[in-house]
């Protein structure tokens, strides 16, 4: 009868589970109150007793072997937090609230959020909606999405995605108002309505075009992208697309690229949290999650 496999030491197991999370040795000793040569021998121990390489990079990025443990380690601590007795641990679901920009959240977010749910099926999951810039939200969240250039003040950030912007209108505008040109002249810009937005000002454009033009102060405008892009599908003139966000509106047809040409926006998305609130482990799980399902967007095409 063979002998069963040998559980690794909770102390091999916390310091894996700090370094994955922090990315950083030093961190995780301060958090668990040891040495970074303690955490380290750890870390080693673990991987020596596992037969597996946990980290592949010198920013402590996990392997494929690393990820899917850190999965497993992260359900057996949750299970010995519980305690036996407790009518508020029996049972209940791990409660994350994480707040989301609108198209964000619809083209990027849900798409993927079925594999989340798969992951971490003991996680009831809210999401709610939050205002682009002013960051604001109707419910105190645990996670949050902000759209901007960062940092900020009053939350720590981990940069999730920037983008490149063009300009774009509907078929049926560019019947009637085109052609444009390369939309890169100030006189083909003049021909235009053009559909404004504060979360993507159009002198991200001008100043690449070399177009000394002030921000347009009249014409319709919208304080959510997708709206946007719905209103330039409607013929209300052309809309600053962002290439990764808005390419479901390119591949459908329902609108077209003017310009060959693209510019890095401003803004990027930062997920944004108060300091402490990753030493809980659902939180740090979405975290990580949400960074490794963002990977496989594809390079913004030319």
């Amino acid at each position: 009868m063979s002998a069963s496999p040998r559980i690794p030491p909770i102390q091999g197991l916390l310091a894996f589970e700090a370094v994955a999370r922090l990315r950083s040795v030093t961190l995780a000793a301060e958090e668990l109150n040891v040495t970074p040569s303690a955490v380290s021998h750890r870390i080693r121990q673990l991987e020596s007793q596992l037969a597996l390489k946990l980290f592949v990079r010198n920013d402590f990025g996990l392997s494929a072997d690393g990820a899917a443990y850190l999965a497993r380690v992260r359900e057996a601590l949750a299970a010995l937090q519980q305690v036996p007795g407790r009518t508020d641990a029996a049972g209940a679901a791990t409660r994350l609230r994480v707040a989301v920009t609108p198209t964000f959240s619809r083209q990027l977010l849900l798409p993927r959020l079925a594999l989340f749910r798969h992951a971490y099926p003991e996680i009831e999951l809210t999401l709610q909606v939050a205002i682009p810039v002013q960051n604001v939200m109707a419910e105190e969240a645990d996670i949050e999405l902000r759209f901007g250039s960062g940092p900020f003040a009053d939350r720590e950030s981990m940069h999730l995605l920037s983008d490149e912007v063009c300009p774009a209108c509907s078929p049926d505008y560019l019947n009637e108002a085109g052609p444009f040109d390369g939309f890169d002249t100030a006189a083909s810009i003049a021909r235009a309505r053009l559909i404004r937005s504060p979360l993507e000002p159009w002198r991200t454009w001008f100043k690449a075009c070399g177009i000394t033009q002030a921000e347009p102060a009249s014409g319709a405008q919208f304080n959510d992208l997708g709206l946007a892009l719905d209103a330039a599908v409607a013929g209300f003139g052309v809309v600053l697309l962002r290439l990764r966000l808005g390419q479901a509106w390119l591949d459908s047809g329902r609108l077209l690229r003017l310009s060959r040409n693209s510019v890095r926006s401003p803004n990027d998305y930062f997920l944004c949290w108060k300091p402490g609130t990753l030493e809980r482990w659902e939180c740090a799980a979405f975290v990580d999650w949400l960074r490794g399902a963002l990977r496989d967007l594809e390079p913004v095409r030319k």
